[in-house]
This record gives structure tokens, C-alpha cells and sequence, in this order.
């Protein structure tokens, strides 16, 4: 009979003072149970427990090793389920991490060690798809399996969202001498580690607050500079020529700009900035169709905003450009740094203040900078943008995911907790990583994981 992953069956006459020994092992078939564990199975016991090891192949991860990488990650309060299981297992890895991920039911990272080959996929609300490919490439062919499994799971815990299932934390059938033993360390370490915790989130949450603090200034002049725009335009909603196309294009520009305002205000957290500039993009453009109806042209398409300032207004086209150092790009311009960039002159670049100090470009200016670009640039057009920047570098970590939330195009990480219950009609989409999971590309090729691993 399958147990919970960190349990053994234990037999039917076991004393009530056994049980609590045995929730301590790791899961292993009885000795007469089925050589291959159902999909349905592994699913039950990663409920209860989050490592599960196929008998086959119990010479890859011993009983004690299961059991420290078990403690690991019930330690860490993340909901990381990992299996190893013989190479027979499955020839559909990824109809099969769909199914165990449907079947457990619950939001988290999932690890499969099937034979020598390890997969890794993903909730994105705890963790991006870069960050999952990022985790397989990096401990792919790692020797031995528990190495290889303790590894991942130190790395991915660091940085990952979420929080371990509340099932994990039953502790029923342990003995009353081991609730002493585990009072008199709780009194002994507890202290120092919640006072070590609570520094690390105070840390944080100044951290964060900093970062607040330098969005107001820089989304203040981009809230003043549109409500400049509205001033020049100088539309008259009762004025001759005036039409009802245009008085609605006027009203959702001064929505918008109101709008704009009042997130701004309730802004709470750096990622709350991404819907004011979001606000701030369907306004102009609102803007910009109200002057091509006035003016008689062709009404514009939607574009994105000049990637080297936003305040220039919609792109008029794409041209190829290059970062200090980095690798040419396609990137939308508005019409004078297009000018500008053909004269062979740079182009009129937004500056923002930097962690290190002082004025720089905003993609090299610190991780704060994320939430405020991807209200810009969002639907998938940002990693391209910024890829080889350092901006674009910590957005594809799962540190910045945790601090910021991932902006558009980099996985939506901003915010969900996981370790929840969240059904078998989970949306496949959402659950991604290596092989066939993802498009994020080959970005850290095994090499430094990022975020501060």
C-alpha cells in the first residue's frame, strides 16, 4: 500500500507508538505491492508528503536521504513535490507532469527524476517558466540523485512564491517524548530564527518601500507630462466640428488620466505601478485618435510607446538599436529618435535615479524599474526589449518574481500564493518549464541561475 511521501505502511498490528517513526521514513512500497505506482498515487501520497521514490529505484535515493530532502522542503514551507521513478515510467513526460499536477491538485514546483533524465515544471504564479528552464539546465546530468535533488530544491526554495500544502504539517502519531524533544529545540532555536526571519522581511519590506518611493518621482513626471498633452490638444467637447467619436476619445483620455492618478496614490507595492503606466498607454493612445479625427487622417494603429521614452508617444516604427555591450534589438521609436538614430546622433533616452547611484537609463537602473515597464511593454514585447540588459536580467530571475511580481512576457508570478488547493481544471498553459514547456529560451544554459542563487 502507497503511503505519504516522508511515510511507510506500517504494518497492520504496528503499535500507536510506531506510527510516528514510520511518518518519519520516506515513501516506499510495502513489500508486496505493485512495482509501478499510478499517476493517481504518486498524486495521494504527494499530499501528504512531498517526496515519493519508486522501490525500483531505490538505490538512487535512499531511505535517509529521502527523508533529509523531505525535512528540506517541508522546512522551506514551499510547495515542491519531487518523484523519482525507474525510465519506465513514462514515454510522455509531459502528459504525464499535467496529469500529476492535475491530480495532486495543488499549486506548486513539481520534480520528476525519471531514470537518469530530470524534468521540472511549474505553477508560473510561484515560479516563471525562465526560472524553471533555468533550474532543469542547471542540475540536468547532476550525480548522484540526491545531490542532484538537494541542489534544485535549495536553489528553487530561495526564491520561489507560494507556500507548502497545510497537509504536510500533520504530525499525528508522534510520541509525547518527542513533542518534549521538539519543544525544549523550538525554545532553543526559535527564537534566534524568528528573530533572524523577522529582520530578513523588515529588510525586505524597506527594500520595497525604497523602491516605491523612486516610482512615485518617476510615474509623477509621466502623469505630468500626459496631463500636459491634454492641455495641448485644447479639445472642446462642445466645440464646432466636434463629434461623439471624438468627445468619447476625450473622455477616455481624462479617464485615464484621472484613473492614472488614483492608482497611484493607492499604490501600496512597486508591482501596483504597472497599472498606472498601463493607464497611462491607453490614454495617449486615446489622445492620439482624438487628434487624427480632428485633424482629418488615418486613424492610428496600436503601438507600443517609444521604448526610449514613453512621454514621446506611440512608436512610428521599429529600428535596429544596441545597448551598451549588448546585442542588437528591433525596438519601437517615436518619430524624432527615429530622426535622431538615422543622423547616427542616440537617442533621447529616459534616465531614472539607480540603485548605485545617481542618473542611468531605466533598463539599467535597478529591479524596481520592472513593474513601470511592463505596463508599457507588456503582452510579450518586453523580454525581447530588454533581453542582455540588466533590467531584463533580474526579471528573469525568481527573486525578482518574489520582490516585484513578473511584468508581462516574463511569467505571471506577481503575487499568488501557492501551496493551495487549486483543482484538477488547472489551466495547462500555466504550468511550464524544460522540454516543451515555455519559450523562454536557452537564457543561463546551465550556467549562474540568477537572483542571487
Amino acid at each position: 500500500m502507497l503511503g505519504a511521501a516522508g511515510a511507510t505502511a506500517a504494518p497492520a498490528d504496528a503499535a500507536p507508538g510506531q506510527s510516528g517513526a514510520a511518518a518519519a521514513a520516506p515513501l516506499r512500497a510495502a513489500p508486496h505491492a505493485p512495482a509501478a505506482p499510478t499517476v493517481s498515487e504518486i498524486a495521494t501520497a504527494w499530499r501528504e508528503g512531498p517526496v515519493f521514490v519508486d522501490p525500483d529505484v531505490s538505490d538512487q535515493l535512499s531511505d535517509a536521504q529521502a527523508r533529509d530532502l523531505s525535512q528540506e522542503i517541508r522546512e522551506s514551507d514551499k510547495a515542491v513535490f519531487v518523484a523519482v521513478l525507474p525510465a519506465t515510467f513514462t514515454g510522455d513526460v509531459d502528459q504525464t507532469m499535467n496529469d500529476l499536477r492535475g491530480d495532486t491538485g495543488i499549486t506548486g514546483l513539481y520534480v520528476l527524476r525519471v531514470g537518469d533524465d530530470l524534468h521540472v515544471r511549474a505553477d508560473e504564479s510561484v515560479l516563471s517558466r525562465q526560472a524553471v528552464q533555468n533550474l532543469e539546465s542547471r542540475f540536468q546530468g547532476t550525480t548522484p540523485a540526491a545531490s542532484q535533488l538537494s541542489g534544485l530544491v535549495g536553489n528553487a526554495t530561495q526564491n520561489m512564491g507560494g507556500r507548502a500544502p497545510t497537509s504536510w504539517s500533520s504530525q499525528e502519531g508522534v510520541p509525547g517524548s518527542t513533542w518534549l524533544g521538539l519543544g525544549i529545540a523550538v525554545v532553543v532555536v526559535g527564537g534566534v530564527a524568528y528573530t533572524l526571519t523577522r529582520r530578513r522581511k523588515n529588510q525586505r519590506a524597506r527594500a520595497r518601500q525604497e523602491a516605491l518611493a523612486k516610482l512615485r518621482v518617476v510615474v509623477d513626471e509621466d502623469i505630468t507630462a500626459f496631463g500636459e498633452e491634454l492641455e495641448r490638444l485644447d479639445f472642446r467637447p462642445l466645440e464646432p466640428g466636434a463629434t461623439d467619436e471624438m468627445r468619447g476619445d476625450y473622455e477616455r483620455g481624462l479617464d485615464a488620466y484621472e484613473n492614472a492618478k488614483s492608482l497611484m496614490d493607492r499604490a501600496q507595492k512597486p508591482e501596483d505601478v504597472r497599472e498606472v503606466t498601463k493607464a497611462l498607454e491607453d490614454g495617449r493612445f486615446a489622445l492620439a485618435v482624438l487628434d487624427a479625427r480632428r485633424s482629418g487622417r488615418e486613424l492610428p494603429v496600436r503601438r507600443p510607446p517609444c521604448f526610449f521614452d514613453p512621454r514621446h508617444g506611440l512608436a512610428v516604427a521599429e529600428v535596429t538599436w544596441a545597448p551598451a555591450g549588448g546585442a542588437p534589438r528591433e525596438v519601437p521609436v517615436c518619430a524624432a529618435d527615429q530622426a535622431r538614430l538615422e543622423r547616427g546622433e542616440a537617442p533621447d533616452i529616459r534616465t531614472v535615479e539607480s540603485d548605485a547611484g545617481g542618473r542611468r537609463p531605466y533598463w539599467e537602473a535597478g529591479p524596481a524599474y520592472g513593474p513601470w515597464a511592463g505596463g508599457y511593454w507588456g503582452g510579450g514585447l518586453l523580454p525581447g526589449l530588454l533581453v542582455g540588459t540588466m533590467l531584463g536580467h533580474m526579471m528573469m530571475s525568481p527573486a525578482y518574481a518574489a520582490d516585484y511580481g513578473s511584468a508581462e512576457g516574463f511569467g505571471d508570478g506577481g503575487g499568488y500564493e501557492g501551496g493551495d488547493v487549486s483543482g484538477s481544471d488547472f489551466d495547462p498553459g500555466d504550468f511550464g518549464g524544460g522540454d516543451g514547456f515555455g519559450d523562454g529560451g536557452g537564457f543561463g544554459g546551465g550556467g549562474d541561475f540568477g537572483g542571487g542563487f
